[in-house]
C-alpha cells in the first residue's frame, strides 16, 4: 500500500488538485447525500427517496464518486436479496459540519438571491408568501 506524505494545497493554484476536491464538495447532490447519511447509513432508495428530484443514474455515478474520495463507504451484506448500505466515514464527517452550515447558509438566503436575480433581470422582487 502506498502512504502519501501529507501536505496542504493551494486551491488558488491552477495546478493543485484542490479544486478537484471543491468541485466535489460543491455538488448540489454531494451536499445533500453527506447531509443525509450524517443520521447513519442508508440503503440506496432511501437516500434517493431523501432527495428527491436525483435519478438513480446520478445518484449512482455520485455515490461511486464519494466512495472512491474516500468520504463515504458502501456495504454489501451477503442476503438474499441483496442489502448494500452507504454510511459516511471518518474524513465524510469532518465534511458535514461545512455543508450543513452551506446547506442552511442557502436555505435562510435564498428569496434574497432569488430577488437580487429578479432585479437584475428587470422584474419586479415577489413579495414574502407570494412565491
Amino acid at each position: 500500500m502506498n502512504v502519501r506524505v501529507s501536505w496542504e494545497g493551494d486551491a488558488f493554484d491552477p495546478e493543485c488538485p484542490t479544486r478537484v476536491i471543491l468541485d466535489r464538495v460543491g455538488d448540489k447532490w454531494t451536499v445533500l447525500i453527506i447531509e443525509i447519511l450524517d443520521d447513519g447509513p442508508k440503503r440506496f432508495g432511501e437516500i434517493r427517496q431523501a432527495i428527491g428530484g436525483i435519478t438513480p443514474k446520478v445518484l449512482t455515478s455520485t455515490l461511486r464518486s464519494l466512495v472512491a474520495d474516500g468520504l463515504v463507504t458502501r456495504q454489501s451484506y451477503g442476503e438474499v436479496p441483496p442489502r448494500v448500505e452507504y454510511s459516511l466515514t471518518e474524513l465524510g464527517r469532518s465534511l458535514q459540519a461545512p455543508v450543513a452550515a452551506l446547506r442552511r447558509w442557502a436555505e435562510l438566503n435564498v428569496a434574497e438571491v432569488i430577488d437580487n436575480r429578479d432585479r437584475q433581470a428587470g422584474l419586479e422582487p415577489v413579495k414574502p408568501g407570494s412565491r
